[in-house]
């Protein structure tokens, strides 16, 4: 693969009130270290990737940079800025702190077990057509519903996936996005990949990411995550 210059932001601004603790959840551990540290660590290390930035709350700032930043050594961390109000408010100013990147791996640090197979597929993907999400094919049967709670419409499942990230593009075309979009209503954007599609209709590319490359979101995605560490050596903490 030509070589690229990569960018990773890393969003670690949300609050996770779901998770019923004072401690935010990107924060808190798993065997030791924290949910944020893990993905880091694979940023850190991937060859992909030639820069980090971190984006998490104003009231944190000092803390990522002393306690997870400095103590382990991101060197690759550039940048440790505070988030927005809103998850694409963080997003935008991570893409304003870029330098110089041709594509960008937008990730929420709630998710830790991203590998670096996943950050290649993703990349590859992107390159294809300038955007590439990864997920999965759904295990489940899904239901969409009508606004008084009925079933509307089932869809083949074949055809469901469950999105995760990083999600990838190329910078100018997320960048110019963005910027497009904040000039609208953005109250139903759920995730980057609708911005492009609204903004430029640009088709975007599935690739698997993993199962386990699960979001802690919930005290119960604690105990999933820690065996998965158990299980996988490479997941595990040096």
């Amino acid at each position: 693969m030509e070589k690229r210059k990569c960018t990773a932001i890393v969003l670690a601004a949300g609050r996770g009130k779901r998770m019923q603790s004072k401690i935010q959840k990107q924060f808190l551990e798993i065997q030791g270290y924290p949910v944020l540290y893990y993905s880091l660590r694979c940023f850190q290390e991937s060859s992909l990737i030639g820069e980090i930035i971190l984006v998490t709350g104003e009231d944190t700032v000092s803390y990522c940079k002393e306690e997870i930043v400095d103590k382990f050594s991101f060197t690759k961390v550039t940048g440790i800025i505070p988030g927005g109000k809103e998850r694409y408010d963080s997003v935008y100013a991570g893409l304003l702190a870029c330098e110089d990147c041709d594509y960008v791996f937008i990730h929420d640090g709630a998710r830790p077990f991203i590998t670096d197979d996943i950050l290649k597929r993703g990349l590859e993907g992107a390159i294809e057509t300038g955007a590439c999400v990864v997920g999965m094919p759904s295990k489940d049967t899904v239901k969409l519903s009508d606004d008084k709670g009925y079933v509307r419409e089932t869809p083949e499942r074949s055809c469901v996936w469950t999105i995760q990230t990083p999600q990838i593009f190329r910078y100018s075309l997320i960048r110019n996005a963005h910027d497009s979009i904040r000039l609208k209503d953005m109250s139903m954007i759920t995730d980057d990949a609708m911005v492009v599609e609204q903004e430029t209709g640009t088709r975007i590319r599935l690739v698997e990411g993993s199962y386990q490359n699960i979001k802690i979101t919930t005290p119960e995605d604690l105990t999933v995550a820690e065996s998965f560490i158990r299980s996988n050596r490479l997941l595990s903490a040096p």
